[in-house]
């Protein structure tokens, strides 16, 4: 199995979600002011509102606030009732915060529930309360998120950090209480594998793991855990919940009827899920944007198999990896110039390598293969400049290609040694989403880094203070995309 929880961080992209979103600028067009003039409250309904929102912490969302305004047998009052109700109804179907809005790129689709005509009919049968609740995830996982939130909620202002710092630095070899701890989150964080998180002493594979974390994080890695190295694995119990309700929101944002033949990408995880009729059919390792060029949370389908792919720079990347660099190089790289682009051919230096998935979007990001395998040995792997690398990427179209039913194609194509591409006869949809809590083998949440700092506008729009502060600081991308 690979380290720690990597295995089981897929399961946080099982999560279909619905909703609607009371933030947007374009309100559901089906509350009108005429139809919100139809619907009628009275006293039991009302009590049915507050309790559900006096409940708000099962879904993390209780450090903002939901007023109940109006009262039943007045128009005015009914109408300010309906806007409490479906304010709240949105934040629970559809997420409390607008990604379109949080985000300069968001186009995973997200749900659009008729939230008035389920109002009315929840109202008509006095069961509001039913309706409401359940109108947010119901699976498994958001209910595990809930549960560990509403436990950390409860300690919130316990003082310390989950493991002290002492003012003296943990040598290699040493004996600590604290290393059970500091070896749990190393395993959570898959810089150590569980195997090797046993004992009580300070052991060669622990430093490894604290050399390879600090590199990760811009700190001179020497090994030494000391005040830098306990901030990046210290989560006090606030930092965790704060985690976890932004977790929850995120599964909000999504779908509830995701197709059931997708791809779906983790890109805070660096892991991808195909999904075959319902039911995941592979999942592999996958190398993002770095921060800084950051892979944007798009829904946008692949439409065509490319083998052996030509690679047509960027200018972003042309003037920044590649101006200044003479003819040796592009020689070198089996690259040339053409149409006054700089474009590489076909080959195994090309930096798509021999597989391209087109996928439909304004913004140029793909899947595809790469020469540079070893980044998949990363346990940060946000190390591209956007799109996103898949292992074994010749297998991985190979399955595609023979679930397609376009295998024979498929094999003629990479035969040629040419660029040639292969069209798929239905579109797969692909969702990168991000998501930064995943499970364990017992169900339970690992928080695990938040590589772009993404999390930070979701909890502001929760209402939760800012977080921890240390960043990763990945060096070592390549010229590919």
């Amino acid at each position: 199995m690979p380290k720690g929880v990597i295995a089981c961080s897929l399961l946080v992209l099982t999560f279909t979600l619905a909703g609607c979103n009371f933030l947007s600028r374009e309100p559901d067009k089906a509350v009108t002011a005429t139809s919100i003039d139809q619907v009628h409250w009275d006293d039991a309904s009302v009590r049915q509102l507050r309790k559900a929102i006096d409940g708000r912490a099962v879904h993390g969302l209780d450090r903002m606030k939901f007023i109940v305004e109006g009262q039943p047998g007045s128009v005015e009052g009914e109408k300010a009732l309906n806007r409490s109700a479906l304010r709240y109804a949105a934040a629970l179907a559809r997420g409390a915060s607008d990604p379109a809005r949080l985000y300069e790129i968001y186009t995973v689709p997200r749900p659009k529930p008729d939230l008035l005509s389920g109002l009315a009919g929840a109202l008509s049968t006095g069961k509001l309360g039913d309706w409401m609740a359940g109108l947010a995830p119901r699976d498994d996982g958001y209910r595990n998120l809930s549960k560990a939130y509403l436990a950390l909620r409860k300690q919130d202002d316990a003082p310390g950090p989950a493991i002290p710092d002492k003012g003296e630095s943990l040598k290699p070899g040493g004996a600590d209480p604290r290393i059970p701890a500091i070896a749990r989150q190393l395993v959570a964080s898959d810089y150590l594998d569980r195997a090797d998180a046993q004992g009580g002493s300070y052991s060669p594979a622990m430093v490894r793991a604290v050399q390879h974390m600090q590199a990760d994080y811009g700190i001179k890695p020497d090994g030494l855990i000391g005040t830098d190295a306990l901030e990046i694995l210290n989560l006090s119990d606030a930092d965790r919940a704060r985690a976890i309700a932004v977790a929850m929101e995120r599964m909000r944002w999504l779908d509830r009827n995701a197709p059931p033949t997708r791809i779906d990408v983790n890109i805070a995880a660096g892991r991808l899920l195909y999904w075959r009729d319902g039911k995941i059919a592979d999942s592999r390792k996958v190398v993002v944007g770095e921060p800084e060029n950051e892979t944007p949370q798009l829904g946008s389908p692949i439409y065509r198999l490319v083998a052996n792919p030509t690679w047509t720079v960027p200018r972003s990347i042309q003037n920044k990896e590649i101006a200044g660099k003479g003819s040796g190089y592009l020689r070198r790289n089996n690259m040339a110039w053409k149409d006054g682009w700089v474009v590489q051919q076909p080959g195994p230096k090309n930096s798509l390598g021999l597989v391209k998935f087109d996928m439909k979007n304004e913004h140029q990001i793909y899947l595809h293969d790469t020469p540079a395998k070893q980044l998949f040995l990363e346990v940060q792997r946000q190390r591209s400049h956007g799109c996103v690398r898949v292992e074994d990427a010749l297998g991985f179209a190979e399955m595609l290609a023979r679930d397609e039913g376009v295998l024979d194609e498929w094999h003629r194509a990479r035969a040629t040694g040419k660029e040639t591409f292969v069209s798929l006869p239905r579109e797969i949809p692909v969702r990168l989403i991000y998501q930064t809590v995943v499970f364990g083998e017992d169900g339970e949440p690992v928080i695990r880094s938040d590589p772009y700092g993404w999390n930070d506008a979701v909890a502001a729009a929760l209402g939760f203070p800012s977080g921890q502060t240390y960043r990763l600081r990945i060096s070592g991308s390549d010229v590919g995309p």
